[in-house]
């Protein structure tokens, strides 16, 4: 397997996709070309543009502000395309994508793709895939990822959510031609090399915890201790609540999340508080359940940065062959707190691959696995994959 990366800022979309591509270089044994880019383009022409150069499917989602390529942090003010291709003549591909409106419930725009995915490969049922990667809209990830895994089980994931620049839902995924705002792609991927995923959200535990006593929806926390969510908030980090009312909890919150343990402990799934309405209740990023305890968690800027490279690093540590490339998937909420200080972010980057080909999208939402465990979705996290020899 190799990896090939390029980018552009051609404003043109065509033009743009056509760049990031010859860039990248052709390759004959090209598979699957992950592309992340503007919210600001028509996205089908940059696809196009992409298509020019590799045969193979397209696939990913638009990304907060910019992507970080091993030339550096790329957009910005300027229109950006970043595009990592894996190309390996014994890979085998298969991609599916579902716009929600036509379905039922998220579940079986989920199944569906990944049946579409899965009968695309020809692979025998009982072969599973290597790695399933997910893009999907920041609303229903959950269920999504529960319907693909009813078609393969628990394999190894990564992925994030569609981004854009205002959180407007001017967010995008697409695969090829397909494009929704609301909907999943999902690709399944059998391949001679290996593939290790490190799922964190680097936060520190405070002794800040509550139950979650109750939950409308999926999403919507209204009380922690049967005191509304808000207000227990705002106790534990000594602030008023109307400090942090309206979209004054997201920025509030970046800082210190909430979190929820997994069954062994191995993993703190990252809850961001998105919403503060009227009555004090909080919209909440990812799903929550009553009953469950939920942890108040902190980290500086600096700590978000340094975050980077040391997760980089305990990546590293799990390795047992060379390192073929790096997919990196980093919280747009994150990329908005650290803000003008991004390249740093991206020399944390730079001096830990030890060369090797990378992309840095920003979503809205990540996707990883710890051993032991299950796949899962989170908030304010990093879901930094290696692929190797």
């Amino acid at each position: 397997m190799k990896a090939l990366t390029g980018f552009s800022t051609n404003k043109n979309a065509y033009e743009a996709g056509l760049e990031a591509a010859k860039m990248a270089g052709k390759s004959k044994d090209a598979k699957i070309v992950f592309a992340y880019m503007s919210c600001d383009f028509n996205i089908k022409d940059v696809i196009k543009g992409i298509k020019e150069i590799y045969n193979c499917p397209v696939i990913g989602n638009t990304s907060f502000t910019g992507v970080i390529m091993p030339e550096g942090y790329i957009g910005g003010n300027e229109p950006f395309v970043g595009i990592m291709v894996l190309s390996d003549p014994n890979m085998i591909v298969g991609v599916g994508f579902a716009d929600r409106k036509e379905y039922q419930d998220a579940i079986e725009a989920g199944e569906k793709a990944t049946k579409h995915a899965r009968a695309m490969t020809k692979m025998p049922y009982n072969d599973e895939p290597d790695v399933m990667y997910m893009t999907a809209s920041p609303t229903e990830e959950e269920f999504f990822l529960k319907g693909a895994n009813k078609v393969v089980g628990r394999v190894p994931l990564f992925g994030g959510s569609a981004a854009d620049n205002t959180i407007e839902g001017n967010w995008k995924l697409y695969l090829d031609n397909k494009i929704t705002s609301e909907g999943v792609a999902v690709a399944l991927i059998y391949m001679n090399g290996h593939f290790v995923n490190e799922f964190t959200g680097a936060y520190r535990e405070t002794e800040d915890m509550g139950i979650i006593t109750k939950v409308e929806g999926k999403r919507r926390l209204v009380t922690i201790d049967n005191i509304s969510a808000v207000k227990k908030y705002a106790k534990w980090r000594g602030m008023k609540p109307a400090e942090l009312k309206g979209n004054a909890l997201l920025s509030a919150t970046i800082t210190s999340p909430l979190g929820v343990k997994d069954r062994l402990g191995d993993l703190i799934a990252i809850r961001h508080p998105m919403f503060a309405n009227d009555d004090f209740s909080m919209n909440i990023g990812a799903n929550l359940a009553e009953k469950t305890t939920v942890i108040r968690m902190e980290a500086t800027i600096d700590e978000l940065i340094s975050s980077v490279g040391e997760t980089l690093k305990k990546l590293n540590e799990r390795l047992t062959k060379p390192v073929v490339c790096y997919h990196l998937v980093h919280c747009g909420g994150r990329r908005a707190g650290i803000d003008t200080r991004i390249d740093e972010v991206y020399q944390e980057v730079k001096n830990n691959v030890n060369g090797a080909p990378f992309i840095m999208e920003f979503t809205f939402g990540e996707y990883g696995y710890v051993d032991d465990g299950r796949n899962t979705t989170g908030g304010l996290m990093l879901s930094f994959t290696a692929f190797t020899k």
